[in-house]
């Protein structure tokens, strides 16, 4: 069961991640299949500026509610961004990495967490 704190998080980045248009925004709950986090999300952006952007935004509003940045890596070339905050890990693609790389396949053991629901 994940914690009411590892939710918020989630929301947090979500939301960010929908106010500077993420495409494609996927959380996969892999709390019952692995030890590195509780939720990964995958997001999309169009060109480095956005995925940078994105990044940014993630960074931001999760550092304003508490939720400090672990480690981040990629962020100069913005192909492939990964934010690690200990219960979350968000991963912000371009569209040809996101595609070759395929999270959600590989994780597809986990459950695929419906936004809305989230949000509740």
């Amino acid at each position: 069961m994940i914690d009411n704190k590892v939710k918020e998080m989630a929301v947090l980045a979500v939301n960010a991640l929908e106010d500077k248009k993420a495409e494609d925004i996927c959380v996969i709950d892999i709390s019952e299949i692995s030890v590195l986090a509780d939720y990964f999300i995958i997001a999309g952006g169009n060109n480095i500026s956005q995925i940078q952007a994105l990044s940014d935004a993630v960074d931001e509003k999760l550092g304003k509610a508490g939720f400090p940045l672990k480690q981040i890596e990629g962020y100069n070339n913005a192909n492939w961004i990964l934010l690690d905050f200990g219960d979350i890990i968000v991963h912000i693609f371009d569209r040809e990495n996101r595609l070759f790389y395929d999270l959600e396949r590989i994780w597809s053991d986990g459950k695929k967490v419906d936004l809305e629901e989230l949000k509740k």
